[in-house]
């Protein structure tokens, strides 16, 4: 009775298996003599199957481990729940992200072994589950069968350091995570730990805000604040994109609008579409690890599966992308990413705050004063805890260090579907500094709500100046799909940070990990014919 309302709740269609066998804490050796420790799933019986392997920081025995492993047993599947190096029964140190493809390599050699596996793998999951599957994914021969990234990429450096700049919010939001899931109650909510990490955000120097935040350090940490510099290539062996290009294993995603690894897994649908590899992906109203979310995804995974592993080809009839258009309350199909339909269209920065479509022929740059002592708040947004998504901007945009550009009312509903990028003009007077644009939609009532964002860091020399002082700074913003109704407006801010969802820029050239003095930093934004400052978006045809 609990699993049929369990499948019914998670959208599955009805168990082939009513009660799957399960084998609690298999020990799987590794070369060096460590064992990892798996819980086994799977219809009753010995027979020989393929093996859907999942690898997980978070515990096998956790309601996400038990829930997937079960749902996916019922369909008919053999599912191996695995607890990586040094967590939960897992025996050695947890490292995070530096051992999952040494690992991940030796548990499939391993499986591949076993009487009850008939040698074919393959591996599903979500986030940090989806990076131990990019881990193995383009190295494993014989490839895998099939593989299920759900929120997540072949590469999460871009995602510590969006722009350049540390996520400080969500780095600093993990570590907390994975520094206390063993502790006692950890699982439930806690709303004083929950505002003691919040406050520790603004400790300084950021390389020691996780024993402000949790009371102890974690290793995390101190090699995503130690590693931020440009040049570092300390992440290098964690980014597994290169083999993209030669990966055959079939791919299905799913993402969210405000995940944060949202640009990064749409590059890598990108280009495995361009290798022709059979791959789809679907992207909804989500942030990472929205409850709501994990029905559709665990669904997806178990078509894909069922698909590649049992024979249930009717799973792959659906559109490579699946997308939801926020605004309008609708899904809609696309044969590829960003669709063939939409076309880059310019607003421009204008004077006296307006957003249109004319490049301002003359005007003064506008000024505003980033104190990194009182840096510019973060609201909403693609964060992993507290109130991320769409939030109410006034607090933000009523501050004298951000500038706001807002267009007209629209006398017709404006669909962007697509990648989304700005071009700022700015001057600063220290060099060191950040740019932060974000497009928000205006309702009547006059409440701005953020849409997307973007941030870029600027070095001396970074990029370069003209022989005015003037620096070119564009701003990659996060992908999106979005109907402005009719009688919204359009809007874009501009300032220099946004905290703490982004480091602070200390002003000093010091890294971000260790710096605690701050220097003041006056911009200059430019918006004339010679330097048009602009945002580009993806206007889709309505």
């Amino acid at each position: 009775m609990f699993e049929r309302l369990v499948d019914k709740l998670l959208g599955l269609p009805a168990a082939e298996v009513p009660k799957p066998a399960v084998a609690k804490d298999i020990a799987v050796p590794m070369p060096d003599g460590v064992r990892l420790r798996a819980d086994r799933y799977r219809p009753p019986g010995e027979t020989p199957m393929p093996v859907v392997l999942i690898r997980t920081p978070y515990s096998k025995s956790t309601l996400l481990g038990k829930l997937l492993g079960g749902a996916l047993a019922r369909r008919g599947l053999q599912v191996v729940v695995q607890d990586v190096r040094g967590t939960f029964g897992s025996e050695g140190e947890f490292w995070a992200f530096q051992q999952e493809k040494e690992d991940g390599l030796a548990t499939a050699a391993w499986l591949r072994e076993q009487p009850w596996c008939d040698g074919r793998l393959a591996t599903t999951g979500m986030s940090y589950l989806g990076h131990t599957q990019w881990a193995i994914g383009p190295y494993l021969d014989p490839p895998l069968e099939a593989m299920c990234l759900g929120i997540t990429a072949s590469e999460f450096v871009s995602s510590f350091y969006p722009g350049g700049v540390l996520g400080l919010d969500n780095m600093l939001s993990w570590s907390a995570l994975i520094g206390t899931q063993e502790r006692r109650f950890a699982a439930l909510p806690n709303p004083r730990k929950a505002k003691r990490i919040r406050a520790a955000m603004a400790h300084l120097p950021t390389n020691t805000a996780d024993v402000a935040a949790i009371g102890k350090p974690v290793r995390f940490l101190a090699d995503v604040t130690g590693h931020a510099e440009p040049g570092d290539d300390f992440w290098s062996p964690t980014d597994h994109s290169k083999g993209l290009a030669e990966l055959t294993t079939p791919t299905s995603m799913v993402t969210g609008w405000f995940d944060l690894f949202l640009p990064a897994q749409l590059r890598d649908f990108k280009a495995l579409t361009a290798a022709g590899r059979e791959t789809r992906i679907t992207i909804g109203p989500w942030s990472h690890g929205q409850p709501s979310s994990m029905g559709p995804m665990i669904a997806d995974q178990a078509s894909w599966l069922t698909a590649h592993l049992l024979g249930d080809r009717a799973q792959l009839r659906q559109a490579p992308v699946r997308l939801f258009l926020q605004g309008a309350g609708r899904w809609l199909d696309f044969d590829q990413w960003p669709p063939a339909e939409s076309t880059p269209k310019a607003w421009h920065l204008q004077p006296v705050g307006r957003l249109g479509e004319e490049t301002a022929t003359e005007s003064t740059p506008d000024k505003f004063t980033y104190d990194p002592a009182d840096p510019t708040p973060s609201v909403g947004g693609p964060l992993l805890t507290g109130e991320n998504r769409q939030r109410d901007n006034a607090s933000v945009e009523a501050r004298p260090d951000v500038l706001v550009y807002t267009g007209e009312s629209l006398k017709v509903s404006l669909d962007l579907i697509g990648e989304v990028s700005a071009t700022v003009h700015v001057r600063t007077d220290l060099g060191y500094a950040d740019v932060f644009v974000r497009l928000c939609d205006v309702d009547p009532g006059g409440v701005s709500r953020n849409v997307t964002e973007g941030i870029l860091r600027l070095r001396p020399g970074v990029p370069e100046a003209d022989a005015d002082g003037i620096v070119t700074a564009e701003v990659s913003l996060d992908p999106t799909a979005y109907r402005f109704r009719r009688g919204h407006r359009l809007r874009v801010q501009v300032t220099g940070g946004a905290f703490p969802r982004f480091a602070r820029n200390h002003g000093t050239g010091e890294p971000s990990g260790t710096a605690t003095a701050t220097k003041p930093c006056r911009f200059e934004v430019f918006h004339d014919a010679a330097h048009p400052s602009r945002v580009t978006l993806p206007v889709f045809p309505g």
